[in-house]
């Protein structure tokens, strides 16, 4: 017996006679009577006895539907998680991030995410940029958040930001004064740097570079949310991208424009041999809500 058969040989239970099911089902009486005279010939046994027009189910029938429950009970599952898929209320989503979007932004987007679709199930890593590529490459992930993405065979992707590194403080500290921050103002303090291996920090020496001012700095770090946490701490002063300092933003930090301008981009990444899945879409839109709000 099939699974129409069983909700059919179960309504006749419910409602005792062939109309009342055929009425319940959106079928004709006719369609009832024939499905359970198809039903009777298939397991060669009466299912039903019929007294006073009403028909009653035998033993056999209720041992049947007793077994049947576990069968309905997953189709309904089935059914549900089916319209949670086609609603983008549940699945898995596999994300990995660099630090300046991973501790802000994308964490924010998570956080909707999951507001929104409790039953989704998302698998968040941080990584280096390196480390991203390979991710999305192997399939271990589906997005990848990136700031300042190559182009690179087989990669797809989408530049989601664009702005311009700015130099951040305490607003107590004699910078605050100036509009603007240059290499040259930042001479007489102690200046925290991002490392030189590091896309935003080659970035920055070069720019020290352009204004032909000498790169010296009393702290040097990996990353740009290290460098808010020193700033706040009243270690020194830190140029970063606006993205960190907006989710820096539980500290007490002022910012300034830097120039010479050095600008900045962030992505998301994906395998150009992989679709990307319904609820992979609807987190991107999440994302580039948030971004849009940030505000260092």
């Amino acid at each position: 017996m099939n699974l129409r058969q069983l909700e059919i040989l179960r309504a006749i239970v419910r409602y005792n006679t062939t109309v009342a099911t055929g009425r319940a089902l959106g079928l004709s009486q006719p369609a009832i009577s024939n499905a359970l005279k198809a039903m009777e010939e298939q397991v060669g046994f009466a299912l039903f006895q019929r007294v006073n027009n009403r028909i009653y189910p035998t033993a056999e029938t209720k041992i049947l539907l007793a077994d049947a429950e576990s069968i309905f009970e997953i189709h309904k599952r089935l059914e549900t998680r089916i319209r949670d898929l086609r609603d983008n209320r549940a699945g898995q989503l596999r994300v990995v991030a660099t630090p300046p979007l991973g501790y802000g932004v994308i964490a924010k987007s998570i956080h909707v995410m999951q507001i929104r679709r409790p039953r989704v199930r998302t698998f968040f890593d941080v990584k280096r940029y390196e480390e991203i590529m390979e991710s999305i490459e192997t399939h271990q992930a589906e997005l990848g958040f990136i700031m300042g993405f190559a182009e690179q065979p087989g990669i797809r992707s989408e530049v989601m930001y664009e702005g311009e590194m700015i130099c951040v403080m305490q607003a107590t500290h004699p910078l605050t004064e100036l509009d603007v921050i240059t290499p040259r103002d930042l001479r007489r303090h102690c200046f925290i740097a991002l490392e030189g291996g590091t896309k935003l920090g080659s970035a920055l020496r070069q720019s020290f570079e352009q204004a032909e001012e000498e790169f010296h700095f009393s702290v040097e770090v990996r990353y740009g949310l290290t460098a808010c946490v020193l700033a706040d701490a009243g270690v020194g002063v830190a140029v970063v991208d606006p993205l960190t300092a907006s989710s820096a933003g539980r500290f007490s930090l002022v910012h300034r424009p830097f120039r010479p301008q050095i600008s900045v981009s962030a992505s998301v990444v994906w395998a150009e041999n992989r679709s990307l899945t319904r609820l992979a879409h609807t987190f991107l839109n999440e994302v580039r809500t948030v971004i849009a709000t940030q505000d260092p």
